[in-house]
Order: C-alpha cells, then sequence, then structure tokens
C-alpha cells in the first residue's frame, strides 16, 4: 500500500510579508499617538541639556527696607520695703546674767548659760539717777590686775588670751594703763590720765590703738573747756564730771567705795562719757549681787552693765565689782553689735602699799 504524501506546506514568503505589513501598521500608529501626545503636552520630550533643578524665586525689590520699629524697655521700679517696726523698750527684767542689757539682737549666750534668769533680777526700788547727780567719792588704792581672756564669737570656736590693767594713783594725779592679747595678738591698747578733785576722776588724755587701726586720742581741755577728738571734728562742752572709756570703771569703783547706797538694784548711775570719735551719757544699769568665780574662789559681786542707744555700733560692756576687794573690776564683758564678746576675769590682783 502506498502512503499518501502529506500536503505541501503554505507560502512562507506570503507568511512573512503579512506579518510585516501588521508592524508596520501597530508602529504608525503608535508613532501617531506620540506625535499627538507630544502636542498636547502630555508627554515631556528628553533634552540633550540636563535637568536644572535651580529654583527660581520672583521677588519684588524695594529701593530700602521698611523700619522695624524697636519695642520700648521699661524697667519696673522695685517695691519699697516696708520698714521694721520699732521695738520695744527693753525693762530691767529682761536683763539675764549674760551681763547685757538687750539690744534687740539674739542673744549671745543661750539661757542655760545664766546663772541668773530674767525673772530673778529685781524691778527697780530706787528712782533713776538724773543727769548731773553729785557723788561721794573714794578711789580705790593703786594696783595691778591680770586677766584670763576669751574671745566668744556668735558662731565658730573660742579664742583665748590674757589682758592687764594697771590702775595708779597718788590722791592728785592717777593713770590707767591697760592692754588686751588673743593668741599673741595685741588687740587693744588704751591709756587714761588726768587729775583727782573732790568729784573723783578728771581725765585730761585718753588713746586708743586697736590692731591695725590708728591710734586715736580723746582731748579733755581746759582752755576752752571743751573735749575734742583726733579722729572726728566733734567737740562737747566740759562742766565736771565727765569720763572716758577707761577711767568710766575706775569713777564707779570710787562711787561703790564712798557712795555705796547709790548701787540698788534696778537704779541706774548716769556719766557722760567720751569714746574715741564722740561722747554720750552712759546710763549705768544696777543689776544686783551675783555670787561668781574668780580663779576658782566664789567672789560677791555688783553687776552693772551699759547698752549703747537702738541703732548703735558701740559696745555694750558689763562690770563685775567685788565690795570685799575694794570694789575692783573683778570681771569684765565687752559685747559687740553682732553678738561676740570678750570676756576677761581676774587671775591676779596686786594691790600697792599706800604712799
Amino acid at each position: 500500500m502506498t502512503p499518501e504524501t502529506p500536503p505541501p506546506p503554505p507560502n512562507q514568503p506570503h507568511k512573512r510579508l503579512y506579518i510585516g505589513g501588521l508592524l508596520v501598521l501597530l508602529a504608525s500608529l503608535l508613532l501617531h499617538l506620540i506625535i499627538i501626545s507630544w502636542a498636547r503636552g502630555l508627554i515631556a520630550l528628553p533634552s540633550a541639556k540636563p535637568p536644572d533643578n535651580t529654583m527660581v524665586v520672583a521677588a519684588t525689590l524695594e529701593s530700602e527696607p521698611p523700619a522695624i520699629p524697636k519695642p520700648k524697655i521699661v524697667a519696673a521700679k522695685p517695691k519699697p520695703r516696708p520698714r521694721p517696726a520699732a521695738p520695744a523698750p527693753v525693762p530691767p527684767a529682761a536683763v539675764a546674767e549674760t551681763g547685757s542689757i538687750p539690744n534687740h539682737e539674739p542673744p549671745a549666750e543661750s539661757a542655760s548659760d545664766s546663772n541668773i534668769a530674767a525673772a530673778e533680777i529685781p524691778e527697780p526700788t530706787a528712782p533713776v539717777a538724773e543727769e548731773g547727780t553729785a557723788y561721794r567719792i573714794d578711789l580705790p588704792p593703786s594696783a595691778s590686775l591680770k586677766y584670763d581672756i576669751q574671745k566668744i564669737p556668735k558662731e565658730g570656736a573660742p579664742t583665748y588670751g590674757s589682758g592687764t590693767i594697771s590702775w595708779q594713783t597718788d590722791g592728785s594725779r592717777y593713770t590707767v594703763d591697760g592692754d588686751f592679747g588673743v593668741l599673741f595678738i595685741t588687740a587693744l591698747r588704751f591709756k587714761s590720765s588726768g587729775t583727782i578733785s573732790d568729784i573723783g576722776i578728771v581725765p585730761e588724755l585718753y588713746s586708743e590703738k586697736r590692731f591695725r587701726r590708728a591710734e586715736t586720742n580723746t582731748h579733755f581741755q581746759h582752755e576752752p573747756a571743751q573735749i575734742s577728738f583726733s579722729a572726728s571734728t566733734q567737740s562737747y562742752p566740759r562742766t565736771g564730771g565727765e569720763q572716758d572709756r577707761a577711767s568710766i570703771i575706775w569713777q564707779l569703783a570710787g562711787i561703790g567705795r564712798g557712795d555705796s547706797e547709790k548701787f540698788v538694784a534696778g537704779a541706774s548711775i548716769d556719766l557722760f562719757v567720751a569714746g574715741t570719735r564722740d561722747a554720750e551719757t552712759w546710763h549705768i544699769l544696777v543689776i544686783g549681787q551675783e555670787d561668781i568665780m574668780i580663779d576658782g574662789v566664789s567672789t560677791t559681786a555688783w553687776h552693772v552693765a551699759r547698752a549703747p542707744k537702738r541703732g548703735s555700733y558701740d559696745q555694750k560692756l558689763d562690770i563685775w565689782l567685788a565690795p570685799q576687794q575694794n570694789w575692783y573690776p573683778v570681771r569684765l564683758r565687752y559685747t559687740e553689735a553682732n553678738g561676740d564678746y570678750l570676756d576677761m576675769s581676774l587671775t591676779r590682783l596686786n594691790v600697792s602699799a599706800p604712799h
């Protein structure tokens, strides 16, 4: 059996022409679409020049920029501080044994350090002495006194030293020399000299030298009768009975020996006292009798105290005078305005033989 011969394949060239015509037609349509789209701006044609990424900002320039007004700064005025109320006067019963009359400041010591409570100090039983009161004077004999010193600061540790006071008199003239030292430094040196009359001590010159300060002189002149100072232009008339800061202690001792009835708890002994720059009446308050230890021995002494005026930076002064020892000052305390104080306690007393 003879196999059938397959039909011949279709003509290949005709097929290729058909496919090529179809591709040309599609390319023509695509080209027309691209041209139409480009014309409408839908397609951006690439450019030979690289794209510029610079941002262009349109601005209108003016010849001068408008001035901007500066803000006005006004400083607020501070409100005035209210004035503190004036402190009430301190009665004598408010004085504690610390030896200082309160001056509206924190006390230098706590109440536990006091030997006498405020309530134990009696109210005044004698009229306050008027300025110019005459006193009978009997000055103590010459003597040299040595003291142990404690300087007690309001804050910090205390320091220790020694001091001496020399009281010399021949009945018509006198001198008082003193020096106080702490830690081998002479903190204060002073001297008072003058005459003695029926009213007691009559100073002529008082000099004072403090550590790192110039010496000052206070003159008690006779012609003209006035008190003048090297450290200021102040002057005061002399009328009799004026004292300086050194002689006041011995004048009080003379009053105690010659007019002891003036020492009554609550009484005041008023004396005009000159310092280094000015002078004023010192109101010496008699606090009362106290038993104190002097060099290990109990001694009864009259405690008197002077406080400066309110607002003053002057020292407070406390003095203990022992009647059994010729009214010598057996203890002294100087209190500064900031609360620091210097306490002096007698350790040796050498009395000179009378002339």
